[in-house]
């Protein structure tokens, strides 16, 4: 047993070791943002143009991704004929014999109470049970199972309290076979086939899907949100896939897995641009793609993919703005920003980073290039970024709301429509202030940058002895390796003025930095928009080998192997798949924290 538990993390720990054993006898580069190629030490060091060999390694990066990453993502059939249940009663008639032994529900959104009653004539019913349709409770399937003696020829579903929705009910005899039945509200048995044998992340919201979801269901709909705890583009864009597949587990989070697959060519060019060459970009994509919180966080209809899709656009073209001096890639990253401010607040803190960076660049001008027209030309710039950074991104921001305003029937740019965006920031502010629930797996910063509480999403034990279980964490090599690899960021950054090393920890810094002193409820989720960044610190280390040592990629390749073996050896308790329970435990359980 200690060979199986412990081998693996120790054998972690070593690679760590061995990798940055080549860090301390290397002359490292302090090149500046715009160094021409030619004073690389690797004749492909400065290539920053795709070349055949860039498309077919970062295609076939994606593609492998890709299968992993739509493989068992949900069904893509299930309830999707909803009715108002608000004050009304179903009533089924039973087409057989049986008595139901079991009764399979599927809630839509809205929450309220029922009663379910029994009868033989149709007239004089009998009251079995009643239950609660709470805010968990949305979008996946339920059982109830009657205590009565009752062989009824009618069942009669009412709705007590609230607004409830439903989608399919379900009556089952003591075989587990559907009973055929009629019903007064034929939205209610529609989709008989679509009932499963238990419920699982496959045909039901999971997490905080039972928020998201549901929200971008009733924004197709137009109906007032539930979810207003976050603005509303990251909802909307789960709703696209929800247009397309339908309301089912597949269509609620296509968006988020298609959004994983193309956070990877973002990253491959962010990285060709930073670095050159071919082997880093394929190595740090490759890091990327086997990051265990890209992949779970991906795969959940939830909206922090989103935050950290535009994340990475922001800051790819900012980085072309600092070393090419593009406008047009300085109000692209402007757009971004918005665009990721009205998905998520924690693109706000991007944000940030963003404006350190920018007023960094005009500081250093100031020092460099003593010359007149420079105020001027500064001033200008502060201009644009007015109109890029602050009046685009409100407008992003305030036409993000026309789902709230259709609901309430507001007309865009009207006082109310108005109201509605101002009232919803003042509800979100105070909402994040207060929450101060407790949660099992909830973490701090400091937890997260060790990788020492995951969070668990979903767990399902089976009778055969396995179980499904979904966790969101990184992936070991990338954030031990990471946090490793940004001391020497830190180092370079102040001791050698590495203008490179600087933009990646600014980034870095601008994720983590607020969490420390942002007393609410936390979770390791809010960690992934900083993983991308340590990413980017990995990749920064592999520079400094391929430009001092000629063997480097005996390094990097290595490394870059490991995380795929890790992604391989902690991939069912990543995606689901069911695993032998005593076996998954010696396996993955490397820390007491870790609750795999």
């Amino acid at each position: 047993m200690f060979i199986i538990k412990y081998a693996l993390p120790i054998a972690s720990a070593l690679l760590l070791i061995l990798f940055f054993s080549a860090l301390p006898a290397l002359h490292v580069c302090t090149l500046p943002l715009d160094a021409p190629a030619e004073k690389r030490a690797r004749p492909d060091a400065g290539r920053r143009r795709f070349s055949r060999r860039d498309w077919a390694a970062l295609l076939l990066i994606m593609a492998a991704y890709a299968a992993a990453a739509f493989w068992q993502l949900g069904d893509t059939s299930g309830p999707e004929t909803y009715a108002s249940m608000a004050g009304e009663s179903a009533v089924f008639r039973l087409q057989g014999d049986e008595a139901p032994e079991r009764i399979l529900l599927f809630p839509g959104v809205g929450m309220g109470g029922y009663t379910l009653e029994y009868s033989e004539d149709g007239e004089t019913y009998t009251q079995v049970m009643t239950f609660d349709q709470g805010h968990i409770e949305v979008l996946k399937w339920a059982e109830l199972i009657p205590e009565t003696e009752l062989r009824p020829r009618f069942v009669r579903l009412s709705c007590t309290s609230g607004e409830p929705w439903m989608g399919e009910v379900v009556l089952l005899d003591g075989e587990g076979r559907a009973i055929p039945a009629t019903s007064s509200i034929p939205a209610l048995c529609d989709e008989q086939d679509t009932a499963p044998a238990e419920q699982s992340f496959m045909n039901s919201t999971y997490f905080d899907e039972i928020y998201h979801a549901r929200t971008a269901w009733e924004h197709l709909h137009g109906i007032w949100p539930y979810e207003i705890s976050h603005p509303p583009l990251g909802k909307l864009i789960i709703s696209l896939g929800v247009s397309l597949f339908g309301m089912t587990p597949f269509g609620w989070r296509f968006m988020g897995a298609l959004f994983g697959v193309l956070m990877l060519p973002v990253l491959y060019v962010l990285l060709k641009k930073l670095f050159g060459g071919t082997a880093i970009p394929v190595l740090g994509t490759g890091l990327l793609a086997t990051d265990f919180m890209h992949y779970t966080q991906t795969r959940i209809a939830t909206i922090d993919t989103y935050a950290v899709f535009f994340i990475l656009l922001m800051y790819l073209f900012m980085y072309l703005y600092l070393r090419e001096g593009s406008l047009r890639a300085l109000a692209l990253s402007g757009v971004f920003f918005g665009l990721g401010a009205a998905s998520k607040w924690t693109c706000i803190y991007a944000g940030a980073g963003l404006a350190v960076l920018w007023a960094g660049h005009w500081l250093l001008r100031a020092a460099d290039h003593k010359k007149p027209g420079l105020l001027a030309a500064f001033l200008r710039n502060s201009l644009f970024c007015v109109l890029f950074f602050v009046l685009v991104p409100a407008l992003i921001y305030y036409l993000a709301y026309i789902p709230y305003g259709q609901a309430e029937g507001a007309r865009l740019f009207s006082r109310e429509y108005t109201r509605i965006v101002l009232d919803n920031q003042s509800f979100m502010f105070n909402y994040h202030v207060g929450v101060v629930a407790e949660h099992p797996y909830s973490s701090r910063w400091y937890q997260w940058i060790l990788d020492i509480r995951p969070i668990l999403y979903y767990l399902n034990y089976f009778d055969d002895g396995t179980r499904s279980s979904i966790c969101a964490f990184v992936n070991p090599a990338l954030c031990w390796g990471g946090l490793l690899s940004l001391f020497v960021l830190i180092y370079t950054a102040i001791f050698r003025r590495d203008r490179k090393a600087a933009f990646i920890l600014i980034g870095y810094l601008a994720q983590l930095l607020p969490w420390i002193f942002i007393r609410r409820l936390t979770f390791e989720y809010h960690y992934f928009p900083a993983t991308v960044f340590l990413v980017l610190a990995l990749c920064y280390v592999f520079s400094l080998l391929r430009d001092n040592r000629r063997n480097w990629l005996h390094y990097a390749v290595p490394f870059t192997c490991a995380s795929l073996l890790l992604f391989i050896l902690f991939f069912p308790g990543l995606s689901g798949k069911p695993v032998d329970n005593a076996t998954a435990t010696k396996i993955m359980h490397w820390l007491p924290t870790w609750p795999l």
